[in-house]
């Protein structure tokens, strides 16, 4: 409790200035590192991987003008959480991007996901939450560094706050964004998902935690380890940064994003792939706007969502979930999403569906 206390009152002191600060400033963060090789099949490391992506995306993003780059590593070497959260927080940054590779112990399992702070219960995106948070263990002294929150106890995670509520929405955007520009290179997307993700929960500043695709995966373990996919992953994180930087930070100083110059080496699906993720790559995503979440249901109306139509929901873990409109498109949800913000729902946000 005394660190989320803490946590409380340095947001109060921090928000202003990374909201201010300039040039446009991103922490790029690589996952893992020296002691910690992070997901390994064979001779495929996920610290290895994920440094070489931050290093190709830095090197595309200091290229331009108004944007300023900070790392929390550049060489093989083991960074404690809590100093990765320190960095970008010392730097006063507008945007965190921390990245990761997956791998589990089926080797049907692919695809990327990127990951808002959240609360979410469902039990694979848990684990997921214990994998990224279990470095914890690596640390000196981590029980008095993190006041005894353990990764692998769901009940400790209950600590765990949305401490930048109002980035909310920005870092859900910027994770839609992430996902749709892995889509455009024919890459199998699992979404936008919200996990209580340490590092996340302690960065004051609209963040994602990406996950590149699974080394697990036979052709996509070979891909993302590739030259030409770290290239290809690289140059889609460049160009959600830049729509997110023209979107949120300074519309009169417009950097355009590059053209894709790199070979497409996306594997194709293989013939063990589950019915539901053959399915999924088939039909698509479709996008929904959301609108607020909370105990109590409310009646599918207009009058009661300030005008607006064609209102649906979710009941998860005991939560109501109201949203605005159905688009397969994510270019006609943004206009959604735009009118729902004129009515009144300034924290409204986009998120991606599976078509069933």
């Amino acid at each position: 409790m005394k660190y989320l206390l803490f946590s409380l009152v340095f947001i109060g002191t921090s928000i202003t200035f990374a909201q201010q600060a300039t040039p446009f400033k991103v922490v790029l963060d690589a996952g893992h590192g020296g002691k910690d090789p992070g997901t390994m099949r064979g001779a495929i490391r996920e610290k290895d991987i994920v440094l070489d992506v931050v290093l190709r995306l830095g090197k595309m993003l200091e290229q331009q003008p108004g944007i300023k780059v900070i790392y929390t590593r550049k060489t093989d070497v083991f960074i404690e959480l809590r100093e990765r959260a320190q960095i970008a927080n010392k730097a006063k940054a507008n945007l965190f991007i921390s990245v990761h590779c997956n791998g589990v112990k089926s080797p049907v399992a692919k695809g990327t996901e990127t990951f808002v702070m959240g609360m979410s219960r469902t039990d694979t995106n848990l684990d997921i939450a214990k994998k990224e948070n279990g470095v914890i263990f690596l640390e000196d002294d981590y029980n008095q560094k993190y006041k005894g929150f353990d990764p692998n106890n769901p009940e400790t995670l209950l600590g765990l706050k949305i401490l930048q509520e109002e980035f909310l929405g920005q870092s859900i955007e910027l994770a839609s964004e992430i996902e749709k520009n892995f889509q455009l290179t024919n890459r199998f997307s699992r979404g936008v998902k919200q996990q209580p993700i340490w590092v996340l929960d302690a960065t004051v500043m609209p963040g994602v935690l990406v996950e590149l695709g699974f080394v697990s995966h036979p052709d996509e373990g070979l891909y993302i380890s590739s030259d030409a996919g770290k290239d290809e992953m690289a140059l889609s994180l460049f160009n959600s940064i830049i729509a997110y930087k023209n979107t949120f930070f300074s519309p009169t100083d417009l950097v355009m994003p590059m053209e894709r110059q790199v070979e497409a080496t996306t594997p194709k699906a293989v013939s063990d792939a589950s019915e539901n993720e053959v399915a999924a790559v088939s039909s698509g995503k479709h996008y929904k706007v959301q609108l607020e979440a909370g105990i109590k249901k409310i009646e599918l109306i207009p009058s009661n969502f300030k005008g607006l139509d064609a209102i649906s929901f979710t009941y998860d873990n005991k939560k109501y979930k109201y949203f605005y409109g159905d688009e397969t498109n994510y270019e006609a949800c943004k206009k959604r999403l735009a009118e729902a913000k004129s009515k009144g729902y300034k924290s409204a946000f986009i998120v991606t569906f599976d078509n069933k």
